[in-house]
């Protein structure tokens, strides 16, 4: 019972260093790429594997990201408190997870069909150079966005074999949408990284810049958004939730401007987390009700 309760234990610090939470930012945008591959409720063993490629995946990768930061979380006040650097996680821990984390998305690619297998490769590649990234360029943010990009494509590389401007939209989208609030995430970070010669756009072009940037990468979001719904079709119930993505990220931008890093929480993780899942329900809700004219 005692070993049960500190495996236990320690499987709970893991999941919050990993912010596990945040898993809702990309899962609703691989379902929607399910979702319009299918034309609808997708079959039970592809929402099934899409959704254990998706949450092993995140794991791996955001477990590579804390292991490789740790010299730095260690420097900044922001992050001194996190598992590893304070000495709640042994590094070897965290490696095997990480390790179980990568082979079960294999798998799970595996499970899909053999075209998800061979580029399951891609966002692996993507998810190791990103740790890195930070320390020699400030696109990094780009190459998280990316990262996050593929899941609508690969959903739907999922249920159909083959390339569309569909699923590309939502990719661009989505790309431009976590490069943007990743650019917000980091003015928390601005001074400590130009201290430590680390790479950010914050840093690199300052808060005011930032913000420029971010609102650009959202309106091309939304475009991007908008279009796919236009080329697949959707109806009313889509573009009504287009609406309110709309507005949902104009209000994460408009509370950054107007009171700065106090409103980051809500900012970040609230206006975003409603983002995607109202696209996502939105567009499963436009294809159950597409029969009724909706």
């Amino acid at each position: 019972m005692v070993l049960i309760q500190k495996l236990s234990n320690k499987v709970a610090i893991f999941l919050e260093m990993i912010k596990f939470e945040h898993s809702i930012f990309a899962l609703p945008f691989a379902y929607l790429g399910l979702f319009l591959a299918e034309g609808g409720w997708p079959r039970p063993h592809l929402l099934g594997w899409v959704t254990l490629a998706m949450v092993s995946f995140r794991t791996m990768a955001m477990a590579a990201n804390r292991l490789v930061d740790v010299p730095v979380d260690r420097l900044n006040p922001r992050t001194q408190n996190r598992a590893l650097p304070k000495g709640l996680l042994r590094p070897l821990f965290v490696w095997t997870v990480t390790f179980l984390a990568l082979a079960l998305f294999e798998f799970s690619t595996w499970q899909l069909n053999p075209l998800c297998f061979q580029l399951s490769i891609i966002p692996v590649l993507l998810a190791w150079i990103y740790p890195f990234a930070k320390r020699f360029t400030w696109l990094s943010h780009g190459i998280l966005g990316i990262i996050l990009g593929i899941a609508p494509y690969g959903a739907w590389l999922a249920s159909r074999e083959e390339f569309s401007w569909i699923p590309g939209l939502l990719t661009i989208g989505v790309t431009a949408w976590v490069a943007g609030f990743d650019i917000i995430y980091a003015l928390q970070d601005m001074d400590f990284d130009r201290k430590h010669h680390l790479f950010s756009f914050p840093a690199r072009f300052g808060s005011r810049g930032g913000l420029v940037v971010t609102r650009v990468l959202h309106a091309v979001a939304v475009a991007s958004w908008w279009a796919a719904g236009i080329l697949s079709g959707r109806g009313f119930i889509y573009m009504f939730g287009m609406l309110a993505v709309t507005g949902f990220l104009i209000r994460e931008n408009w509370l950054i401007r107007s009171f700065g890093l106090t409103k980051v929480g809500e900012a970040f993780f609230t206006m975003n987390a409603v983002t995607s899942i109202a696209l996502f329900l939105a567009a499963a809700a436009d294809l159950s009700f597409k029969g009724f004219g909706l």
